[in-house]
């Protein structure tokens, strides 16, 4: 076997070809965009170089034939909250064949130690945890976009190498052409009602507005997890430019308490319906079949994330706001499912929420940490 520092356009492009290699039998996998999956290693197109760096590889087997890939990260604003220092790894792709995958692992941990690292966490992404995050272990059926989704073997090789879970997120999902339940519905209606509580959705051409907002609530929302590390206005609008070509304002709710930003919900249309045609590809017949498929629709939303203020999340805020989508969607008849994604098992107040909607589980991913 053979492994290659990715430096080279050629390398640069095998590193996006492996993952169609390793899937190129699973009718359920969706290739991710190339020029997305490109612009996580791009110092121009991710500001998480600013404050990090990474490296990535390919591995061929001794014919040259593309097995396997990995990338390494290091988040300098993120690595030294930890006890030990602590760097990731993440766009993982392996045959099933053990020796390759240590090989791998072993190639991103040497390159960790030489910038002081004393652990790896993984599979994990250069940049926020909404996107490409986590081992895939329990509902092995077509991700959503943005979702990570793995050969189920992957597992027996994290652990082999010494990953331990760090935490679960689960994934629960909605079928909204059932009405939500009685209780539910009431405690949204009185929260609705509240004098001085106002709601809103997310309007393009306000941006920078709601860009600010949501910094505000997430920051506050998330300060007392372990290991927060504060959003930056400049990565929410870098994300929000992201989401634009599949996004609908009308699916991302904010909540205002007297005029303060209090709580929202970011919700997209699935583009994992819409591009899994594309094969990663978005070139001009790329475009051309996205404009066609997106005409068409998706019947699958996801939930990307949720927010609440810590002062206001005991006052039904969240409810309110999927009655809020749920009024804008139900009457298109286009959508029947909502992905409610993805919650760390020590949330247990949204898991809770996902309860009380009437959500039922769908999948499972693990954020696991390698000490060295």
């Amino acid at each position: 076997m053979l492994i290659e520092e990715v430096g080279s356009r050629k390398s640069q492009q095998e590193f996006l070809d492996v993952a169609r290699v390793i899937y190129k039998n699973d009718p359920n996998w969706v290739c991710p965009l190339d020029d997305m999956v490109a612009a996580v290693f791009d110092p121009k197109k991710n500001n998480f170089h600013s404050h990090g760096s990474s490296k990535r590889w390919i591995l061929r087997d001794d014919s040259g034939a593309l097995i396997g890939r990995i990338g390494a990260f290091v988040n300098e604003l993120k690595a030294y909250t930890y006890e030990q220092p602590t760097g990731g790894i993440g766009f993982f792709e392996c045959i099933n064949d053990y020796a390759a995958a240590e090989l791998l692992f072993n190639t991103a941990k040497d390159w960790l130690e030489t910038k002081g690292m004393k652990a790896m966490d993984g599979p994990i992404n250069f940049g926020e945890n909404d996107t490409f995050w986590g081992l895939l272990v329990e509902g092995f059926i077509q991700p959503s976009f943005g979702m990570n989704y793995n050969h189920p073997y992957y597992q027996q090789f994290f652990e082999k190498y010494g990953f331990e879970t760090q935490y679960e997120q689960i994934t629960n999902h909605l079928d909204i052409t059932k009405p939500f339940p009685e209780r539910f519905r009431k405690i949204a209606g009185w929260v609705i009602k509240k004098p001085g509580y106002t709601f809103e959705h997310l309007k393009a051409s306000n941006f920078d507005k709601y860009a600010s907002d949501f910094m505000e609530i997430y920051n506050d929302a998330w300060k007392g997890f372990e290991n927060f590390v504060p959003i930056t206005k400049e990565t929410m609008l870098e994300s929000f430019e992201k989401m634009k070509p599949i996004m609908d304002e009308k699916l991302i709710w904010f909540a205002y308490v007297d005029g303060e930003p209090a709580s929202f919900v970011i919700t997209l249309p699935d583009a994992n319906q819409i591009i899994k045609p594309l094969k990663g590809k978005l070139n001009l017949i790329g475009k051309l079949k996205f404009v066609y498929y997106r005409w068409k629709g998706a019947s699958r939303m996801r939930a990307v994330v949720m927010g609440t203020k810590q002062a206001y999340q005991k006052h039904g805020l969240e409810s309110a706001l999927f009655i809020k989508l749920g009024e804008y969607v139900l009457p298109l008849n286009r959508y029947k499912e909502l992905e409610l994604s993805w919650v760390g098992d020590f949330n247990e107040k949204m898991l809770a929420l996902h309860a009380a909607m009437g959500a039922t589980f769908g999948k499972k991913h693990l954020t696991m940490r390698k000490v060295f």
